[in-house]
């Protein structure tokens, strides 16, 4: 047996999930303080440069990026708290699973080597997964040519066509991912470079890491609260300047930052289409939509354990667990 299929209880890795909302980020930076932890966001949206309000960096007023080994990947500070996985790519272009995880993988390897707790953090499931499980299709390359001519297709055909394709595929999309071209057509990606190669997914040889996976959950009214607080606060803390920037900056509406949740709705705002108001009304909906397909995601992992933030022990309970795993060593 390869000697990397085998878990290293020396080799932690603390991860804290669940929906928007639910304060997993304050949680991990109580948990890095006590337990000498760095965090790693797992959010698909903090990933970019000048996407700060909409996604909730909440970083300290004037804060810089900082850098300890290598100029690409930076961190930020809060609280004491190393923060890796805010800004690192172009808005202006597309940043990969691929990418997130050869950049994850680094950084964790260097929290490890430095004697810290790496501690992953957010809502993107993909990501997670990537981290924990490793995806077969990652190392799948882009077609840029085909890529270059699915572009105009609408996603009632692009799905159609990746049916013909690849029937288990297509049925294995949810909703979400079938209205969504960008993953249709990655889907397609896939698909088509199976057929041409004749093989299965390509396997990556990853570390397998000791995963403790603590979920935060709460009931839909205590989220949706939430939700509507953080909207008005977004706006307020003026996020339309910060979209107009980014216009501004050629960051065009059909790049991949733009479709991110409290960005990609302005749309019709700043092209006359439709009031503030309707464009508010619309976010909040949306987000909410969001966290019903994020729990679908992780209620599928077994493996993580969940706690309700509504109950007042939870952060004294989550400690007593990440506590007894943390002191879990192969010696």
């Amino acid at each position: 047996m390869n000697e990397k299929s085998l878990i290293n209880k020396n080799l932690k890795l603390l991860v804290i999930c669940g929906p928007t909302a639910t304060g997993k980020t304050s949680l991990a930076i109580k948990l890095a303080k006590k337990l000498n932890g760095e965090i790693v966001s797992a959010d698909s949206r903090q990933v970019y440069k000048g996407l700060d309000i909409g996604t909730g960096k909440d970083l300290p007023k004037g804060a810089k990026i900082k850098y300890l080994w290598i100029k690409k990947f930076g961190y930020y500070e809060v609280e004491g708290v190393k923060i890796w996985g805010y800004d690192l790519a172009d808005p202006r272009h597309s940043f990969s699973v691929s990418q997130y995880l050869k950049f994850a993988d680094r950084v964790i390897t260097d929290i490890q080597k430095r004697g810290k707790l790496p501690i992953i953090v957010g809502g993107t499931g993909l990501y997670i997964k990537g981290m924990i499980d490793g995806i077969p299709t990652v190392e799948i390359p882009v077609n840029s040519k085909l890529r270059k001519s699915l572009e105009e297709k609408g996603v009632h055909e692009l799905y159609e066509q990746l049916a013909q394709i690849d029937s288990l595929r297509a049925a294995e999309m949810n909703s979400s991912d079938r209205k969504n071209p960008r993953r249709l057509i990655r889907a397609l990606e896939i698909s088509m470079w199976k057929v041409t190669h004749g093989e299965k997914d390509k396997k990556t040889d990853r570390v397998i890491y000791d995963v403790l996976q603590i979920g935060l959950k709460a009931e839909s009214e205590y989220i949706y609260e939430k939700i509507e607080s953080r909207v008005t606060t977004r706006f307020k803390e003026k996020l339309k300047d910060e979209i107009a920037g980014l216009l501004k900056n050629h960051v065009d509406w059909d790049t991949q930052s733009m479709s991110s949740m409290g960005y990609g709705q302005w749309r019709d705002f700043f092209e006359g289409k439709k009031p503030e108001t309707e464009i508010i009304r619309i976010w909040e909906s949306e987000e909410k939509k969001y966290v019903k397909r994020q729990m679908i995601w992780f209620k599928k992992d077994k493996r993580i354990n969940w706690f309700d933030v509504n109950d007042t022990n939870y952060p004294e309970n989550v400690e007593i667990m990440v506590q007894k795993w943390h002191n879990t060593t192969n010696g």
